[in-house]
């Protein structure tokens, strides 16, 4: 049933997206990935940016447009510039697990670091780049910029063997549409078709939202083989530790169903010249959990009842930078303050609501529900319900549908 599914889609999409015409890179950007891996580390109050390497493989799966824009600031930004004529040649924005950290107990009482993955671009000049972290109160907590020479001996080439794929929605080349990698976690090599099975899942609950079924010509999917040791995932409470391919655990930051990977180096590392942009993972464990951060990845399991929304869900924190709309009043402090108005698209403290969704108000239920962004005051959502707050709802409001699709017009150009 999938088979015969996804290969009208693929059949399909890769028709309509052959119309589009592929936009070159500007000089002095080339048709390579330099990747720079960095170390952030700190505590609650203090922050480091250190360098740790630079490595580069063929193609450049990326955006071609708005390449010196951002759409949404994120916690944090990384910027290249000619290094002669300090020209923005590409920036974009992120959010990371070391800054969640830091909003919790445990960074009040220890210092600790965390892996950090951007790619980029690669020039044939030599460039400044920039890695910049803000604080809750959008001020500059910590910045980084340090040289790279294209020609420099010691830029690690990677990805010349990269591992075995399949396309579960092919809409035409990597320099046209928004690439996508699906990862397995904790799957054998006994399980792989399970795994493709899942993803093929996953992908049909993305279409099943409106606004990713009718952009869905600007998308590829693919599934990756990378099996692991041991069947299952990590879930420290019970003293359970699995050999998995990406070394994710439950537990993060010490909450039950927080699922994430801090091994992001070997995360990129084993899909190293693939074109993707953006990172799926599927965990094979029935437990509830995941975990999606901006322009990172996202991690959710596979086998558990609310699968399907849960992986639409964490793919529109990481993907569309959408908030969490519930709240529950417990978290160790505040991510949300009076007068500072959230980068993320779907909520609000109407410190600036007029860039937010106020030429929405009043059509299909749009208003302002206080509630979100973990707290119950001070906040506000666009709908009473959304994919964003509840398992439950049908697909996400128009708020969060219009940011999807203007993230995808955005890294599309149109």
């Amino acid at each position: 049933m999938f088979r015969r599914i996804y290969l009208s889609v693929i059949l399909l999409a890769a028709f309509t997206g052959a119309l589009r015409a592929q936009t070159p890179l500007p000089a002095p950007l080339t048709e390579r990935t330099l990747r720079v891996d960095y170390v952030f580390s700190g505590t609650d109050k203090t922050c480091t940016i250190a360098l740790d390497r630079l490595s580069c493989f063929d193609g450049w799966a990326g955006r071609r447009v708005h390449l010196d824009e951002v759409l949404l600031r994120g916690n944090g930004q990384i910027r290249m510039h000619d290094a002669q004529t300090g020209r923005l040649l590409y920036c974009n924005s992120f959010s990371t697990l070391f800054q969640e950290w830091q909003a919790t107990e445990e960074a009040t009482r220890v210092r600790k670091s965390f892996e950090n993955v951007f790619l980029l671009p690669m020039p044939d000049v030599p460039v400044d780049v920039t890695v910049v972290l803000y604080d809750f109160k959008n001020n500059v907590a910590a910045s980084l910029t340090h040289r790279v020479d294209p020609k420099d001996i010691l830029i690690r080439r990677i990805g010349q063997a990269p591992p075995p794929t399949r396309d579960l929605l092919r809409s035409g080349s990597p320099q046209d549409c928004i690439d996508v990698v699906i990862l397995p976690e904790g799957y054998t090599a006994e399980e792989m078709d399970l795994f493709y099975r899942d993803a093929a899942v996953a992908v049909e609950s993305f279409l099943q939202h409106e606004a990713f079924k009718e952009l869905a010509d600007r998308f590829n999917f693919t599934a990756v083989e990378l099996p692991s040791a041991e069947s299952g995932v990590s879930v420290p409470r019970k003293g359970e530790w699995r050999d998995t391919a990406l070394g994710s655990h439950f537990d993060t930051f010490y909450s039950d169903r927080y699922l994430t990977t801090l091994q992001l180096e070997r995360m990129h590392d084993a899909i190293a010249g693939l074109p993707y942009e953006h990172i799926i993972i599927l965990a094979n464990t029935d437990t509830y959990g995941g975990g999606g951060i901006f322009n990172s990845y996202t991690l959710t399991t596979a086998h558990h009842a609310k699968f399907r929304p849960v992986v639409v869900h964490e793919f529109g924190h990481s993907f569309v930078g959408l908030a969490d709309e519930y709240f529950y009043d417990d978290q160790f402090v505040e991510y949300y303050y009076p007068g500072i108005e959230p980068w993320e698209p779907n909520i609000t403290t109407q410190a600036d609501f007029g860039r937010k969704w106020q030429g929405m108000m009043g059509r299909d239920g749009v208003g302002l529900y206080e509630g979100g962004g973990y707290q119950s005051k001070g906040v506000w959502r666009g709908s009473e319900d959304c994919r964003m707050r509840t398992n439950e709802a049908g697909d996400f409001c128009p708020v969060c549908t219009e940011a999807v699709r203007a993230i995808v017009r955005f890294y599309t150009g149109d």
